[in-house]
C-alpha cells in the first residue's frame, strides 16, 4: 500500500484524532493548499517514477519531506501538534509502493480533502464517517461507499426569514379582428376590463398603491422612486391620476358604509386638523369621522367608520353630515355638532354623551407627578391633590367598565345602577363643594367647570348601558391621520383630503372586521365593474369577509 493512500484511508480511530487537529489547526484555506503540494509531490514521484522505474522508497523520496516541510514550515504548528499528525501519518507505513499504487492515490485526494474541507465548513457534521474511507478494526480497508452501522440520534432545524423581491408582469390580451364578406361587418372581442377609466394597472397593483398611500401613509413620490428602483416607470403624476380614479370606482361603496354608518344607534364622532394646501400657503382644514361599534354592549351590528374632510371646523360641516341622525352620539363637547337651533327643527334630536376621558385628561395633566417633577426643576407648580383625587376617583369608574366591557345594555346598566351611580353622585357633590372653596386664580377651576356646566351629558351613561364612558373608539380611528401627516405633511388640495377620507373610511372599516384592506381592495377592484347594483353589498367588508369565510370552509371540506 502506498504511503500517501495510508495517510488517506488512515485507521478510523486514527482518523478521528486526525479530524480533531484539522478542526483545531486547519482552515478550509489551508487543507486546500495541502492537498495541491501533495498532488504536486505525488505527480513529481510519478515523473521520476517513470524515469527509473520499478518501485519508490516513500520515506525518503516523498513521504518524509512532506509533513515536515508541509505541515511545520508552511502552517507554523507548534511541535507537538506535528509529532501526533507525523505519528499518526507513519503508523501503518510501507516502505515501498508500485507506479500503480501511486496514481491510485492520486486520484483518491482531491475527493479525500475536498471531504475534510466541508467538515470544516460544517457541511457534512457526524455524516462524514460513511463518506470518509475508514478501515476496520481488523486493518481492512473499505470503500467510501459502503455504509456504516450508524443510527440517528435527533435532528436540529434553523430557520431563516428571507424575502423574495416583488415580481411584476405585463398581461397582453390578444384580440383578433375578424370580417365577413357577405354581411360587410368586422367583429372583435372586447377590451378587457380596467378598474379605472383608460387605464393600464391591474387591480392588485392599483390596490397596492392605494393602500402604501392611505393605509402606510407612503407618499407618491416615494412610491415613484421605489417603483423606478424595481425597474417601473411609474411617474408621481401617473399615480395620482390612477389614485383619483380608483377612489372614484369605489363610492358605490362607499355610500353604502356611510348609509350603514348613520343607520346605527349610537355614534362616536370626532374631528382632527390636516393642513390643505391653497394658492398662497396652507390652510388648516379639518377631517371628521363618525364610527358605528356596537361591541362594547354586545351589538350584532357591523362596526365601521365614515370620514369626512373639510377645509375649516364650521358647524355647518357637522351639522350636513349629521342631518338625518337622530341617535346617540358620543364626543367631546364641540358645540357645532348640533346646536338648539337645529335640535328644535329635527323630529329626532340627536342625545349626546359627552367623553369622560377628556375631562379626566384634563385632570390628569394637574396631577402628573412624573411631569410635576420634572418641571419642579424648572420652578415649576406642585401638583393638585384636588386633581389627584379626582383622577383617583375616575379610576375606580373605569374599573367598572372594564369589568362589563362586552356585556348586553341591560347588564350594563343595571351594574352601573348599582356600582357606578353611588360613585358618580358622590364626586359631583365633592365637585361642587371644591369649587366653592378655589379661588379665581385656581388652575384646577377649569376641569371643574368643564364638568359641572355640562353634567347631564356627562351623567347620560348612568342611564343607557349602550353608551360608553369615553369616544376612545372616534379618537383610535384619527390616531393615523396624525402618525401619517409626519410623512405626507398636507393634503394637495381639497380634492385631495376628499379622496383621503374616502379611502380612510375603506381601510379603517376593514381593519375595524379584522380584513385585510390590501386584499379587499384589489378584489373590489376585480369585481365591481360586473357585479350587479343588487350585489353591491357583498363587498362590504364584513359581508366580503362572511361569504369568504364560506367559501373557505366549502374548498375544504370538498378536499
Amino acid at each position: 500500500m502506498c504511503k500517501v493512500d495510508n495517510m488517506v484511508t488512515a485507521h478510523g480511530a486514527d482518523h478521528r484524532r486526525l479530524r480533531g487537529l484539522l478542526s483545531r489547526s486547519f482552515t478550509p484555506s489551508r487543507i486546500a493548499m495541502l492537498a495541491l503540494r501533495i498532488e504536486q509531490c505525488v505527480d513529481r514521484l510519478l515523473a521520476e517514477m517513470a524515469q527509473r522505474g520499478g518501485s519508490a522508497d516513500l520515506m525518503s523520496e516523498f513521504a518524509i519531506p512532506l509533513p515536515t516541510n508541509v505541515i511545520a514550515e508552511l502552517f507554523g504548528l507548534p511541535d507537538e501538534q506535528r509529532e501526533e499528525i507525523v505519528a499518526l501519518t507513519y503508523s501503518r507505513a510501507n516502505t515501498s509502493a508500485t507506479a500503480a499504487e501511486v496514481r491510485q492515490t492520486r486520484q483518491r485526494i482531491p475527493e479525500f480533502f475536498r471531504r475534510l474541507i466541508a467538515l470544516k465548513r460544517g457541511q457534512l457534521g457526524d455524516d462524514l464517517a460513511s463518506a470518509l474511507i475508514l478501515a476496520r478494526d481488523n486493518g481492512e480497508l473499505v470503500s467510501d461507499t459502503e455504509p456504516i452501522d450508524m443510527s440517528k440520534l435527533g435532528e436540529d432545524v434553523t430557520e431563516t426569514l428571507e424575502e423574495i423581491p416583488r415580481r411584476f408582469k405585463v398581461i397582453e390580451t390578444v384580440r383578433e379582428k375578424f370580417t365577413c364578406r357577405d354581411c360587410e361587418s368586422i367583429s372583435q372581442p372586447p377590451a378587457p376590463f380596467h378598474a379605472t377609466p383608460r387605464g393600464f394597472i391591474g387591480p392588485h397593483l392599483l390596490a397596492t398603491i392605494l393602500f402604501d398611500k392611505f393605509g402606510m401613509h407612503s407618499p407618491l413620490n416615494r412610491q415613484s422612486t421605489r417603483f423606478k428602483s424595481e425597474g417601473i416607470e411609474l411617474s408621481t403624476s401617473t399615480l395620482a391620476d390612477q389614485v383619483g380614479f380608483g377612489t372614484a370606482a369605489l363610492m358605490p361603496v362607499f355610500d353604502l358604509i356611510e348609509a350603514h354608518v348613520f343607520a346605527a344607534e349610537r355614534l362616536h364622532g370626532d374631528d382632527t386638523t390636516i393642513p390643505i394646501q391653497a394658492k398662497d400657503k396652507c390652510t388648516t382644514g379639518r377631517i371628521w369621522t363618525y364610527v358605528c361599534d356596537d361591541l362594547p354592549f354586545g351589538g350584532a351590528a357591523p362596526p365601521a367608520a365614515i370620514y369626512y374632510a373639510s377645509s375649516n371646523r364650521r358647524g355647518e360641516h357637522p351639522q350636513k353630515h349629521l342631518a338625518g341622525y337622530g341617535g346617540i352620539l358620543q364626543s367631546d363637547c364641540y358645540n357645532g355638532f348640533e346646536p338648539l337651533s337645529v335640535a328644535e327643527k329635527k323630529a329626532v334630536p340627536i342625545t349626546f354623551a359627552f367623553c369622560h376621558a377628556h375631562a379626566r385628561r384634563k385632570f390628569f395633566e394637574l396631577a402628573d407627578i412624573q411631569k410635576s417633577a420634572r418641571d419642579r426643576k424648572r420652578r415649576g407648580k406642585p401638583i393638585s391633590p384636588i386633581a389627584l383625587e379626582a383622577v383617583q376617583r375616575y379610576d375606580a369608574l373605569f374599573e367598572i367598565e372594564r369589568q362589563i366591557n362586552g356585556l348586553s345594555a341591560e347588564e350594563r346598566l343595571a351594574a352601573r345602577q348599582e356600582k357606578s351611580k353611588p360613585l358618580f353622585d358622590d364626586m359631583h357633590e365633592w365637585l361642587k363643594q371644591e369649587r366653592a372653596t378655589l379661588s379665581r386664580s385656581s388652575e384646577v377651576i377649569e376641569p371643574i367647570d368643564y364638568m359641572l356646566k355640562r353634567w347631564d351629558g356627562f351623567a347620560g351613561f348612568l342611564e343607557d348601558g349602550r353608551i360608553c364612558l369615553t369616544n376612545n373608539a372616534a379618537e383610535r380611528a384619527l390616531r393615523g391621520i396624525a402618525l401619517g401627516g409626519r410623512n405626507w405633511t398636507f393634503a394637495g388640495s381639497q380634492r385631495g383630503a376628499d379622496r383621503a377620507a374616502i379611502m380612510l373610511t375603506f381601510i379603517t372599516t376593514c381593519r375595524l372586521n379584522d380584513v385585510d384592506p390590501k386584499a379587499w381592495l384589489a378584489d373590489v377592484f376585480a369585481r365591481i365593474a360586473d357585479l350587479p347594483v343588487s350585489r353591491l353589498h357583498e363587498l362590504l367588508p364584513w359581508t366580503w369577509k362572511r361569504l369568504r369565510e364560506a367559501e373557505k370552509a366549502q374548498d375544504q371540506y370538498i378536499a
